[in-house]
């Protein structure tokens, strides 16, 4: 009979995963903690993800040994957790593991006192010493033996690093006050040439992205980037964010044959990636690439939002209309191979076609990385086909027969696992990049599965208290909501609001956002904790503030109380954002790259926000047509006729069943105009006084 441990009752993937190893491995639970209390004894809690590959060998190589497991069993308490569950313990002991080694990353394996404070800790530790680290059996071997001998040691060790978390979660002190100093004296005109400029300092001009490899997305700095462009005219962002996006699409990191994005590249040039797919990854750059397609109108980034969201829909949806959180890195235990080919395949696959496929997506003999073949491309299609005097239109049609071609025979292999748990956060921001790519493109489809997956959201996520979960899975939903979840949450809302003008929607967001301020906030500082008040189970209550892979969620709800502050006239919503973003603006300026979200705001502070409301019949047709435009700075409700629950909306008046355009800017309204075109030419930042001067006649 095959053994199993305490994960075996676990929804979780990744800990179903551990759930035969002979490691007495635990859940994070009061009934554990209690146990580690009872019996004196040191935690060893390990942190992953599904589609984490380090975090499958060392589970084949160590967690899977019979006397490596006796040895944790006899010595420690042993916990996983999936850090997609709680990203709140995530972020508590990978900070601790950073403050003692000065760099961390997954699988997190990390040591505890029985009352939860960190003392020793690292990341993957192979089976026998290599790699200049310890093996995994020493180092269980050394901790053990110095909690039994050197506790006291141990235990100052562990208040130090504890009371060190605490002091680093101390920023932001100064008490929040009334703010009346006008924005563009808070916001400095300068600071938004400090932001481009040390953006660009890490800018990679030949490969795009940022700095050298491991590459991520940093979708924040690309959308920085697009937003200084609209306000400045600077090309040399716009050509950086698009060489960006552009070279991420081209590469490896791209799915050519099945669409969607891996999580990062292992190289500069964005050809070999870690191959898990994650939802909030795939979110991110769907969002980047409706605000490029906006300003750019490239149809290779319409071409990318609609093969990227084919995917989700595909393999990523449920039955329900939640979006799943990720796909693995391996199957079979080899990471890549369902995504990779050998020449031969594709010969064998596309015959008449294989030589010129295989031209245009690098494919060899000896292959483009480890003896196989990544799909990329690395010279223009126009430039193949002027080579081989072929026509583009026919060229474009028979590889796009092709990839289809391969796609069909790759769903014949072994798939990754897919990690079918539902986290909100993450659902919220795939929300947010429907509703984006629904204003970008016009795609009806896409604000139909924005609806409803709001709809399955609140229906399935949703408490009686007004409190809401973190994680569904086989329709149970576990776990309180963290500040990300309500934030991104709260910022879909406003999305959805915009591309349906259901005032619904704002009205949950304000409901939602009473309860983050009831139950997350610092009120020293109006700053948010990660966790709600209450929570028993963590040492600290962290502040997160750095846009990491996902945005900050003090930074969204900055966002959020801006908006909801001006739709719903709540001067202190308003007055709170300002202040947030004014007390991390030197960190702001200084560090671009780690606070995008943050400086996108600094610039839209600085640029003012326009207030545009759309009253008449035609309101929905007239509404998409300005969303199809770019213009991060705008608040836009519209309607049939006035709504005095909106201060937007409220009496606004209109003559022969028109529909007209009610535009505001930092306190000055302009005439109103039935003139679309008007406004099209206001909203992509023409001379404001001319445009006003022109109405106003």
């Amino acid at each position: 009979m095959q053994h199993t441990n305490h994960l075996a009752k676990e929804t979780s993937p990744y800990l179903l995963q551990h759930a035969h190893n002979p490691v007495d491995w635990y859940a994070w639970n009061s009934e554990v903690l209690e146990k580690a209390k009872a019996e004196d004894k040191p935690v060893l809690l390990s942190i992953g993800y599904s589609s984490c590959h380090w975090c499958h060998v060392m589970e084949r190589e160590s967690f899977e040994d019979e006397a490596t497991a006796a040895i944790m069993n006899k010595h420690f308490i042993n916990i996983k957790v999936d850090r997609e569950e709680r990203p709140d313990l995530d972020h508590l002991y990978m900070d601790a593991l950073q403050a003692m080694t000065g760099s961390g990353g997954w699988p997190l394996n990390i040591f505890l006192t029985p009352d939860l404070k960190p003392f020793y800790g690292g990341t993957y530790f192979p089976p026998v010493k290599a790699y200049n680290r310890a093996s995994w059996k020493e180092v269980l071997y050394g901790v053990a033996n110095a909690f039994r001998e050197r506790r006291s040691e141990i235990e100052e060790q562990a208040n130090e690093l504890t009371a060190h978390l605490q002091n680093a979660n101390a920023f932001g002190t100064k008490k929040i006050t009334s703010v009346n100093i006008p924005n563009e004296e808070l916001f400095l005109k300068h600071h938004a040439d400090e932001i481009a400029a040390n953006i660009m300092k890490s800018a990679d001009k030949e490969w795009g992205g940022f700095g050298q490899a491991p590459k991520f997305p940093q979708t924040f700095t690309i959308r920085c980037l697009l937003q200084y462009h609209h306000y400045t005219k600077n090309e040399e962002a716009l050509v950086q964010a698009c060489l960006s996006l552009d070279k991420m699409i081209e590469g490896g990191i791209y799915d050519h044959a099945g669409g969607g994005f891996a999580r990062y590249s292992t190289d500069r040039e964005w050809l070999a990636p870690h191959f898990e797919k994650m939802l909030y990854d795939n979110a991110l750059l769907v969002t980047t690439l409706s605000e490029a397609y906006q300003i750019t109108k490239k149809e290779i980034y319409r071409k990318t939002i609609i093969e990227t969201l084919q995917f989700i829909n595909r393999e990523m949806t449920s039955p329900e209309n939640g979006f799943y959180s990720a796909l693995d890195a391996d199957s079979e235990g080899v990471e890549g191979k369902y995504y990779t080919w050998s020449k031969q395949e594709i010969d064998e696959l596309l015959k008449e076609d294989a030589d010129l496929f295989c031209s245009y997506y690098d494919v060899s003999e000896e292959g483009n990385w480890e003896g196989v073949n990544i799909l990329r491309t690395l010279r223009s299609k126009e430039e193949l086909c002027s080579r081989n005097q072929l026509d583009l239109a026919a060229f474009e049609k028979r590889m796009q027969h092709c990839l289809s071609m391969l796609l069909e025979k790759r769903t014949t292999r072994i798939a990754p696992l897919l990690d079918d748990k539902i986290i909100l956060s993450w659902n919220a921001l795939m929300n947010t990049a429907y509703c984006k790519a629904f204003a970008a493109l016009g795609i009806e489809a896409y604000r139909s599965a924005a609806v409803n997956n709001m709809n399955f959201l609140l229906e399935k996520f949703s408490h009686m208290n007004g409190s809401m979960a973190h994680v569904y899975k086989e329709g149970v939903a576990r776990y309180p909501a963290f500040l990300d979840d309500y934030a991104y949450v709260i910022q879909a809302l406003i999305a959805l609001q915009e591309i349906t003008s259901d005032t619904a929607w704002l009205e949950k967001a304000k409901q939602l956002t009473k309860y983050v301020l009831l139950h997350f906030s610092e009120e020293e500082t109006g700053y948010f904790f990660f966790n709600p008040v209450g929570q028993q189970d963590v040492i600290v209550r962290k502040k997160e503030v750095y846009d990491g892979a996902v945005p900050s969620g003090n930074a969204v709800m900055a966002f959020n109380l801006n908006y909801l502050g001006i739709v719903f006239d709540e001067k202190s919503w308003k007055e709170q954002s300002i202040q947030m973003i004014a007390g991390m603006q030197e960190a702001i300026v200084r560090y671009p790259g780690s606070f995008g979200v943050w400086a996108s705001q600094v610039l839209n502070f600085i640029k003012g926000y326009y207030e545009l409301a759309i009253v008449g019949k035609g309101y929905g047709k007239a509404r998409d047509l300005l969303l199809a435009l770019y213009v991060p700075n705008l608040v836009i409700q519209a309607a049939a006729e006035s709504n005095r629950n909106f201060p937007l909306l409220i009496e606004k008046s209109t003559k022969n069943d028109e529909t007209c355009f009610f535009l505001c800017k930092e306190y000055e309204c302009m005439a109103p105009t039935a003139n679309p075109l008007i406004i099209q030419q206001l909203l992509s930042e023409m001379a404001y006084n001319t445009i006003k001067e022109i109405t106003n006649r």
